[in-house]
């Protein structure tokens, strides 16, 4: 068994097929299908179900995936090690975000090519839930998110940022003189809201509760630019982070007077000592 064996085995669960594989490898699609074989035959199992219209693992595939992906990221990171020594940054930084929560990260990104310009950084950007999931398989190296107390369990966290939320409305649409508003007083508006596992979601969900109040979604979206155009139409209002709010400024937006929803914006990475390439874009972002 060798590390090219494995990168083709992880290329095929992650595409879903060998013919996709072959494309993500640039290889033919009858090299893909005769390295797994010949490692199926050295392991004494097949490694994934074939069918005429999908491709799935079978349970030692499950088994053996993980275990590949960290054999190849380790074999990496001894590469990035030894060009170290000799005073040769490079390597791969594989960081994970989501929509709304950004800090800046474009400014660290430039700094860290500047600095370093043979590591090359892929940027992944998902929900919350996904990312830290991300984060505990080590296919991510480190992210900037907003994570609540739970959820930075396991984790090496530095906190970025805290924000407390707005509500974010139509100019039509005059809800107080004062710019101040209640969870209980937009409880009855329709409501703009963020898909489950956004963290800006979570961050309202908490605070209604926290509140006591209950309120009843009408528009749930996974896009910022499609629900401020719903907001914009004064369809619904809409809690996000003022970072995010000001980018509308043709938006009316209001503070709350108790219990504003807020999240804390965080650089994290999994525990232990961060490769050397890691390390250098941590240095950049703050």
């Amino acid at each position: 068994m060798d590390l090219r064996q494995m990168e083709v085995v992880v290329a095929v669960a992650d595409a879903g097929g060998f013919t996709a594989a072959a494309r993500r490898l640039n290889v033919v699609q009858s090299a893909v299908s005769g390295t797994v074989r010949a490692l199926e035959r050295e392991l004494g199992t097949p490694l994934f179900t074939r069918t005429t219209h999908r491709v799935g693992l079978t349970p030692a595939g499950e088994a053996f995936v993980p275990a590949a992906r960290q054999a190849l990221r380790a074999a990496e990171l001894a590469r990035e090690a030894v060009d170290a020594a000799k005073g040769e940054l490079r390597g791969r930084v594989t960081v994970g975000t989501m929509q709304g929560v950004w800090a800046n990260l474009h400014h660290a990104l430039a700094a860290l090519r500047e600095e370093h310009p043979r590591v090359l950084v892929q940027l992944r950007q998902e929900a919350v839930t996904d990312i830290r999931q991300a984060l505990r398989e080590g296919t991510v190296d480190l992210a900037v998110v907003a994570l609540d107390r739970q959820q930075q369990r396991g984790l090496v966290t530095r906190l970025l940022a805290r924000e407390e939320m707005v509500l974010v409305a139509s100019p039509r649409r005059s809800l107080t003189a004062e710019g101040t508003v209640h969870l209980a007083d937009i409880a009855e508006l329709p409501q703009v809201e963020f898909t489950p596992g956004w963290a800006i979601r979570d961050a309202a969900d908490r605070a209604f509760r926290a509140a006591g109040v209950e309120r009843a979604t009408t528009f749930e979206v996974n896009d910022i630019v499609a629900a401020s155009e719903l907001v914009r139409a004064d369809l619904g209002v809409c809690i996000m982070p003022p970072t995010i709010a000001h980018r509308f400024p043709d938006l009316t937006t209001y503070r709350f007077a108790r219990h504003a929803p807020s999240w804390k914006v965080m650089v994290v990475r999994p525990p232990g000592e961060p490769p050397a390439a890691v390390a250098a874009l941590l240095r950049h972002i703050t």
